[in-house]
Order: C-alpha cells, then sequence, then structure tokens
C-alpha cells in the first residue's frame, strides 16, 4: 500500500470566468483528497489564487496537479512533505 503525504496546490487562474467552473468541478471530482481550500479573488486584476491542502498517495496528488494544470488559464504548482503519513 502507498503512503500518503500532505501537500498544498497552488493555482492561478489568469481568466477565473473561462475556467473556474472547469476547475471546479476537477476539485470536487478529488474531493476525497481535499483537506481544506482557500481562494482570493483579485477582482480589478482578473485573476483568482485558489490554495488546495492534500492529503493522499503520490499518484493522486500528481493525478490532481496535472488535470489542474492541463485547463486553460490555470498556472498550477506543488509543494509536497517529505515526511510519509497514515
Amino acid at each position: 500500500m502507498e503512503s500518503n503525504r500532505v501537500a498544498v496546490i497552488s493555482a492561478v487562474l489568469d481568466d477565473p470566468v473561462k475556467c473556474q467552473v472547469e476547475f471546479n468541478k476537477v476539485v470536487s471530482q478529488s474531493k476525497d483528497i481535499v483537506r481544506g481550500r482557500m481562494g482570493i479573488p483579485f477582482l480589478e486584476e482578473g485573476i483568482s489564487v485558489v490554495c488546495l491542502t492534500v492529503m493522499g498517495t503520490m499518484d493522486e496528488i500528481n493525478s490532481l496537479t496535472g488535470k489542474l494544470g492541463s485547463i486553460d488559464s490555470v498556472n498550477v504548482k506543488t509543494a509536497i512533505s517529505k515526511k510519509e503519513v497514515l
């Protein structure tokens, strides 16, 4: 059995009106590993920043990161703990 890790997935939505529906759909499909979510809209700039705290296997974390990163107008970076958790 693969061990879990804690990670933070940070996403910048350059055009939230265009991509937020698909972004939210992808996040909801991974609701089992999402532990927290914070979103900050920059209304005047037309940009949104979303940070997800997740706990899952490396495959689950990488899959979610890849799916989010493949959405047009979404830029994603992930920081993953080195410590394995239960």
